[in-house]
């Protein structure tokens, strides 16, 4: 019964590969738990620093800060992830694009002083002048199963609009007293903004890469039940034809014999 044992060799070579998917899909399903947990994380404190940088923000302020300037027009833009992950970089070594700067040593589990170190270099450059704005590329964790591709421009800082009928950012509804001064708030909370819109593109680009590895290997393990229910049927029903063959080969010799 060659065709059954070659059956059954393919059979277990099946199972084997079913084993190696599913324990992949389960490492990337835990990994993009965790991510997602960073990601829902990191959106509350982005809206955080936001609202406060709302709070404390004038017209006047702003002439101070070089974060918050506002080209017009924009002549020279930075993109990023300028590169951040190998198959970036080797896409775009492959298409004869030149890279400003690469990093691949960014893991699944990325942190805020590696996002600090990337953007470190743009904010400087944006507050020299030697940049206009400075662009996030990334992709943004929806679901498993929908991560589209997104685009933010991260410097300059979006100055906060006025409420209708108020009167400066958000209409300036409360009277605060700020220790220290809301230039000294500026200060430190820009830099901060910056920084932490760069770190959740990088746990949400990392939530959707184990997303689509856990799709990826699920798929593969469906794929491997299918092919070791049709090879299982194809080795029954060879099993089947040998047993009748003998069957009949047995039937026909005890004739023979008579």
């Amino acid at each position: 019964m060659a065709k059954g044992r070659e059956l059954k060799g393919r059979i277990r070579s099946f199972e084997n590969t079913r084993k190696i998917t599913r324990t992949m899909e389960m490492i990337a399903t835990s990994k993009m738990k965790r991510a997602q947990d960073r990601v829902i994380a990191a959106r509350p404190y982005a809206g955080a620093l936001r609202d406060v940088i709302a709070s404390v923000y004038s017209p006047e302020l702003a002439e101070d800060f070089p974060l918050l300037r506002q080209p017009d027009p924009v002549r020279r833009a930075a993109v990023l992830l300028l590169i951040v992950g190998r198959k970036g970089i080797g896409y775009f070594r492959y298409v004869g694009r030149e890279l400003a700067t690469s990093r691949s040593d960014i893991g699944d589990r990325p942190t805020p002083q590696q996002a600090a170190e990337i953007v470190a270099p743009m904010m400087t450059g944006f507050a020299d002048g030697s940049l206009d704005a400075v662009y996030i590329v990334y992709a943004r964790f929806v679901s498993a199963l929908s991560t589209p591709p997104a685009a933010e421009r991260i410097l300059p800082v979006q100055r906060p609009q006025a409420a209708p009928g108020g009167n400066g950012a958000r209409g300036r509804l409360h009277d605060y007293i700020l220790l220290p001064s809301a230039g000294a708030i500026l200060q430190e909370l820009l830099p901060a903004y910056v920084r932490n819109a760069v770190y959740r593109t990088l746990v949400e680009t990392t939530a959707a890469e184990q997303g689509a590895r856990r799709t990826a290997m699920k798929n593969a393990t469906d794929n491997a039940n299918d092919v070791i229910n049709t090879l299982r049927r194809q080795y029954n029903r060879a099993r089947q034809a040998q047993i009748t063959q003998e069957i009949a080969e047995i039937v026909g010799g005890a004739a023979a014999l008579e």
